[in-house]
């Protein structure tokens, strides 16, 4: 091979290395491009994920202490109110304006009928299980065996309100023993198997209760059940004075409503269960109480009727609809200071409006 030949063939050579070279750059750019691209894809993916891992767990984060915060701030606001209204309560010395949070109103010295402190004493408004004072009456005035064993049945149960009951369908207890729980514990279970077994049944319990609230000239009181569940139930401040005389009239009643607890045996347990009285002032025993009877639905508010001594002085406290779960408590605490700091006697000419 000549020169001219030998030089002509490398020319050629390197020519064709520059056009596979060129050919083959775009491709091998490709590739590397889409690995890039792969690459930069899987982080962009990663990152996107972390992200939005990262994003959702710290919405779930601050969506959870949000919710933390708002139930937290919902206790300690129902705490403050509470030991408000427990402070307010040993604060008042008595010396300023009675000023209750119960919307309706009434004492009155029992001895003398005198009028202490009213406030919307003719409004009718729900009494809950104030009513149940009403039910021990009519059963005690038929004179029917304390010891007569009853069940608790089926009927007896709330379907109205829903509420509980540690008294199960089918378990037996002693009428005395059912007006016991009916009236410290407010069992609701203990009250209608009162009226279901009245002799005629519960239509004539509840005719019967009515009839007794006509002759003891509660004109503004009507009763549609022995229990309070049922809103219809309804009377006035006036009237449960009226009532709560009457009560006082009855030896079982007033011992039965100033027990602070009594423990009960009931069929197929073992151990005895404690029943306690539901107004705190009968458990405190700090006050001289004749007679209690505490009452709650939604319709009624918080309700409390009492014959305690003031003062040396037998009185009727008559609180209802009172906002507020210890408010019904303040209230008698604030009565109570207000009459032992001013003159029993004169406290008439004072009667709120």
């Amino acid at each position: 091979m000549t020169y001219k030949e030998t030089n002509l063939f490398m020319r050629k050579l390197i020519l064709l290395y520059i056009a596979l070279t060129l050919s083959l750059s775009p491709m091998a750019s490709y590739a590397a491009a889409k690995k890039s691209h792969k690459h930069a894809s899987s982080s962009a993916k990663a990152t996107h994920a972390k992200f939005t891992n990262k994003k959702s767990n710290k919405y779930k984060l601050i969506k959870y202490k949000t919710n933390s915060q708002a139930s937290n701030r919902k206790v300690n606001l129902r705490l403050r109110a509470h030991k408000a209204e427990m402070v307010y309560a040993q604060a008042y010395d008595g010396s300023g304006p009675l000023l209750l949070a119960s919307s309706k109103a009434l004492v009155i010295n029992q001895l003398t009928g005198e009028t202490i402190y009213a406030k919307n004493t003719n409004q009718s408004t729900p009494i809950a299980s104030v009513t149940k004072l009403m039910t021990a009456m009519v059963m005690l005035d038929a004179h029917l065996p304390m010891d007569d064993l009853l069940l608790i049945a089926d009927e007896d149960v709330d379907y109205l309100k829903g509420t509980r009951s540690r008294l199960s369908v089918g378990t037996p207890l002693t009428r005395g023993e059912l007006l016991q729980l009916a009236l410290m514990s407010s069992e609701n279970r203990a009250a209608a198997a009162l009226g279901r077994n009245y002799p005629g049944g519960l239509s004539a319990f509840i005719a019967a209760m009515n009839n007794k609230a006509e002759v003891l000239g509660m004109k503004s009181t009507h009763f549609y059940d022995p229990t309070g569940l049922d809103s219809n139930n309804v009377s006035t401040a006036e009237d449960l004075v009226k009532m709560v005389n009457a009560a006082y009239r009855y030896p079982e009643i007033r011992q039965v409503t100033t027990t602070a607890s009594q423990e009960i045996t009931l069929y197929g347990r073992e151990n005895p269960i404690n029943f306690v009285n539901t107004n705190s002032l009968v458990r405190g025993g700090d006050w001289v109480i004749g007679l209690s009877k505490t009452g709650f639905i939604n319709e009624a508010g918080r309700c409390l009727v009492m014959q305690a001594e003031i003062s040396g002085q037998p009185m009727i406290i008559v609180l209802l609809d009172s906002a507020g779960k210890q408010s019904r408590i303040g209230d008698a605490n604030r009565i109570r200071k207000w009459i032992e700091y001013n003159d029993a006697g004169s406290l008439g000419e004072n009667v709120s409006g």
